[in-house]
């Protein structure tokens, strides 16, 4: 018991060092419904953290966050962290080594000659850019999903919209963030490829696609060069600036934020999920489950033809990756177990929400293998992978199915992995090598359940680290620590690869679960059942839409 006391104090005096001589680094990610600020120290420990919670809005019939809302996010997640630091270890942090801001994907923020936003943030969860998207497609050559910032921007081209002509520079949020703390228009290589296609031979925005772009665009009235209106791109280890004092201020009004800190690339929640699962080299992928639910898969090879269901961006390096986005991920199951944690309270036995959550995954493992014949989705938007415009989640079932908790939870979480597994299943066709699948998100901090599913979803090994819950704001953090690497050189000495291999993951402990064969049947015929009920979700999104936008003129 001593010697533990003894390794405690140590370890915690060993923290303080750290801390006191800046040899950390900070990562904030601005997720769709919580901000969170981490601090990491050597070898990317967690240290400290912070957070926010905070909701879109839909504003006009646009998903939306206000800015205000982003820097009263930000400051209130960092003002947290600070607090966590001085609480845990007893002062606030003189400096801190490096400083990186990870964002949601895509989107649309356009600003004019004098900065100011022209329109609210377009976030990734609108899917009104259908007509934008089949036009730009076959004319790169180059899947365009209804999300990337290029299919806002001429969506906007397209219908006339009055901002157009004072458009400037378009940017993601978390280029905007990253601009606004250090005054560069930079983004990291895997944040600038969902906002147009990269070429990764050169690093930068295809030089082919660019000039087509213009030349459609003119014929709509546009006079601008796009390439003068994205930010710079910049891989992994690049220097992105420093934080000013304006920067400083806006995130830190205490003043323990000083001017001069060294920021990374800003990157995409991609690209620090592919950090946080050490999933950057090819043949390896991870999953990402959040609000939205993900995969990423680092290519051999470019895939033989233009699939929709796929999206080809980058590795914060600059590597290939085909990217299974779906836009619905955890929200709905999440919504389930906040009333069942109502209905808790309702009997006298309240229960902290983080519980329910908990104990109505685990009930999903006491489930039938196929969910029971029960049927769900959990459309809250639109999903581009289904072809659906709108979103409205739905449970329903045969008259002989199972209704129990158990296959209730299960088909909750079937449903969050039914549309990345359709996605998945075209990669396959393209028979695209994968050795091994990470996942992270909050789904599993729950051991052995989600990954179990997942793993029976993909019919392939699950593995999860002990950072899987930690997500972007951790994988940003080591981004960050990978750029103070380089010790004021223009680069680190090692790819990112390598060093994340060496210097964060050399000893990390991971969780691997093998598909189980009765699982995997079980969600095969989940998913065959899944598919063919897509006919009755679009007809509730079609007779629904309906009835509230009539409802809505009435009103």
């Amino acid at each position: 018991m001593v010697e533990r006391q003894d390794e405690g104090a140590e370890r915690l005096a060993g923290h303080r060092e750290a801390i006191d001589q800046g040899r950390t680094a900070l990562g904030i990610e601005l997720g769709s419904t919580r901000i969170k600020a981490c601090l990491v120290g050597p070898g990317g420990e967690p240290l400290a953290s912070g957070s926010h919670d905070w909701e879109n809005q839909l504003v006009d019939g646009i998903w939306t966050y206000s800015l205000e809302a982003v820097w009263a996010g930000l400051r209130d997640a960092v003002a947290e962290l600070l607090a966590d630091v001085e609480r845990q270890y007893g002062a606030r942090p003189a400096t801190i080594g490096a400083i990186g801001v990870s964002a949601m994907m895509h989107g649309y923020l356009a600003f004019d000659d004098a900065d100011e936003l022209l329109v609210p943030f377009r976030t990734w969860r609108n899917t009104t850019t259908e007509r934008a998207s089949a036009e730009l497609s076959p004319l790169f050559g180059h899947n365009i999903p209804l999300r990337w910032s290029v299919a806002h921007l001429y969506q906007a081209i397209l219908d006339e919209e009055a901002h157009v002509p004072a458009v400037r520079h378009v940017t993601t949020l978390a280029g905007y963030v990253h601009w606004r703390l250090t005054g560069q228009q930079v983004l990291g290589v895997g944040d600038a490829s969902g906002m147009f296609p990269v070429d990764v031979a050169t690093g930068g925005y295809d030089q082919r696609m660019l000039a087509q772009f213009d030349e459609v665009a003119s014929g709509h009235g546009f006079g601008r060069g796009l390439a003068d209106l994205l930010p710079g791109v910049l891989p992994a280890g690049a220097d992105a600036g420093a934080l000013t004092a304006e920067g400083a201020t806006l995130l830190d009004p205490t003043g323990t934020l000083k001017a001069g800190i060294p920021l990374c690339p800003p990157e995409g929640d991609a690209g620090t999920g592919m950090v946080a699962t050490n999933s950057v080299a090819p043949r390896t992928g991870n999953v990402s489950a959040g609000t939205s639910i993900f995969a990423m898969v680092v290519l051999e090879r470019p895939l033989e033809r233009v699939h929709h269901e796929l999206d080809l961006v980058t590795t914060p390096s600059g590597d290939l990756v085909a990217m299974v986005h779906c836009n619905n991920g955890a929200s709905e199951l999440g919504a389930w177990a906040e009333m069942f944690g109502q209905f808790a309270f309702a009997l006298g036995q309240p229960a902290e929400p983080g519980a329910v959550f908990e104990a109505f995954l685990r009930s999903a493992l006491d489930g039938d293998a196929d969910g029971g014949g029960l049927l769900a989705y959990n459309y809250l938007s639109g999903e581009p992978i289904t072809g659906l415009e709108a979103g409205r989640p739905l449970f329903t079932r045969t008259p002989d199915s199972r209704l129990t908790l158990a296959n209730f939870a299960r088909t909750q979480v079937y449903s969050a992995f039914g549309t990345l597994a359709l996605g998945m299943r075209v990669l396959a066709q393209e028979q695209v090598g994968l050795d091994a699948m990470f996942a992270h998100g909050g789904m599993f901090k729950t051991a052995g359940v989600a990954q179990r599913l997942l793993a029976a979803a993909l019919g392939a090994p699950v593995a999860v680290g002990t950072t899987a819950g930690e997500g972007g704001a951790w994988g940003i953090a080591v981004l960050a620590a990978y750029r103070a690497s380089a010790d004021g050189a223009a680069a680190p000495a090692q790819d990112l690869g390598t060093w994340l291999g060496t210097e964060i993951f050399a000893d990390a402990a991971l969780d691997v679960v093998e598909p189980d064969a009765d699982d995997v049947a079980g969600f095969t015929a989940f998913l065959e059942r899944y598919s063919a009920g897509l006919a009755i979700e679009r007809a509730a999104v079609a007779e629904l839409r309906t009835r509230d936008t009539t409802q809505e003129s009435d009103r």
